[in-house]
């Protein structure tokens, strides 16, 4: 069996982890359950998401068997941990859907075949509880003084702590303890914000079935420039295709800091870390190729080949990419890929440089090549914000063009998900 700590812990994945050798003693003795939970608070998980799901087949691979838990009970509480305010309570019904959604999103990372993966959602034992059997079963277990002294309700007891937000602890400790007893969990994974709370579920499987259970956490995600990992000017990068296109989501990791780029292979890809090492000795055109390698793999994992593969066929069209170094990374399968034209061309035109000095409106260039059929039809698609200038998205009052734009010497422009013009600048 793969060692799966030394997996994780040689790609960054693991930030806190309770009693690693006895935990790594259970890994090596034969395979071990562990769970996730994602609360379907949302018709789709993010960017965000894919560090835990990586965990998870990381585990699967390693031989041992995931759970991936929908937290559809849990979401009509609200988590407030990394939250400085009460989430919006979502209507039963939203949650449920958002739930189904997402179960057929998933299925795709993991092999859900008996005995490999199972899918669980907590509505199924949470809607039943009776209030009082539980206090007495089980909130008699939890100390209220050690519950504010959790980080998560630290930082909300500024603004207000509700009462339904504090049963989250609970809710989510007793999850652990019913995929102990019913399917021998004995280990839960999650973001480092989520360390109190799989610390409440480990105590109380202690204190009621007198056992050994275990937790690790993993690094809350920024980016070199302090972002949040997955956030955009225009909002989340998503894995549902209709939220955010392939293609949009290949640009996302295409255009990611030099600085993250080794830790993002690690975190997002298979490729072996002997090979992944390697980049931060790189130049800058072989920075470049790495991030479509990054791109590419990230793209595979989330869309599958087809889309991947015609995601960077697109972008090299239109930013005139080359071919990848065949000696860089070379585990990538984007090595076995032709790269030749997109399946469409793309328009283009030419511009001089002099017009951009003072600033050209993009509402006057967007008409001039074609993109809107007036001035005025241009000027309403940047109000609703439908207009990208070399993927970056552009608002009103913010949308003169310069020679800053120019990349490569062109500006790509684009409207909506399907509509491009590349200008060449002379």
């Amino acid at each position: 069996m793969k060692n799966f700590l030394a997996e994780l812990e040689s790609r960054g994945f693991i930030r806190q982890i309770t009693e690693r050798e006895k935990l790594a003693e259970k890994l090596a003795a034969g395979p071990v359950t562990a769970y996730i939970g994602f609360d379907p608070t949302a018709d789709s998980l993010h960017a965000g998401s894919l560090l835990p799901i990586m965990a998870l087949v990381h585990l699967q691979r390693a031989g041992h068997r995931p759970i991936l838990m929908l937290g559809a009970g849990t979401a009509r509480v609200g988590d407030p941990s990394g939250k400085t305010e009460m989430r919006k309570l979502l209507e039963g019904k939203e949650i449920d859907d958002n739930a189904r959604k997402i179960q057929r999103q998933v299925s795709r990372f993991l092999d859900f075949s008996p005995g490999k993966a199972i899918l669980l959602n907590n509505h199924d034992w949470l809607k039943n509880l009776r209030y009082v059997d539980f206090l007495r079963e089980i909130g008699r277990h939890f100390s209220v003084n050690r519950m504010l002294a959790a980080e998560a309700y630290k930082i909300r007891m500024e603004k207000g702590l509700s009462f339904l937000e504090f049963n989250y602890q609970i809710l989510q400790a007793y999850d652990f303890l019913v995929l102990f007893r019913e399917q021998g969990c004995v280990l839960q994974m999650g973001g480092d914000d989520q360390w109190g709370n799989i610390l409440a579920g480990i105590d109380l499987i202690r204190r009621l079935e007198s056992a050994d259970a275990f937790g690790l956490t993993f690094p809350l995600l920024t980016t070199a420039s302090q972002e949040k990992m997955g956030k955009t000017a225009a909002g989340a990068v998503w894995l549902d295709p209709e939220r955010t296109s392939p293609y949009d989501f290949f640009q996302y990791f295409r255009n990611v800091d030099d600085r993250d780029l080794e830790n993002f292979l690690g975190f997002f890809t298979f490729l072996p870390m002997e090979e992944i090492r390697m980049v931060k000795d790189l130049s800058e055109a072989e920075l470049n190729q790495a991030k479509t390698i990054l791109a590419f793999e990230i793209t595979k994992f989330v869309h599958g080949d087809k889309e991947a593969e015609s995601a960077w066929k697109a972008a090299a069209q239109l930013f005139g990419a080359k071919g990848i170094n065949p000696n860089l990374l070379p585990s990538s399968s984007i090595h076995k890929i032709t790269l030749g034209a997109a399946e469409e061309d793309i328009p283009s035109s030419s511009l001089p440089r002099q017009r951009l000095v003072n600033g050209l409106p993009a509402w006057e260039l967007i008409f001039e090549v074609g993109l809107a059929p007036s001035k005025s039809e241009a000027r309403r698609l940047i109000q609703q914000g439908g207009v990208y200038i070399n993927d970056e998205k552009i608002g009103e009052g913010h949308d003169l063009i310069s020679p800053v734009s120019v990349r490569d010497g062109a500006i790509l422009i684009r409207v909506g998900k399907k509509k491009y013009h590349k200008i060449k600048v002379i």
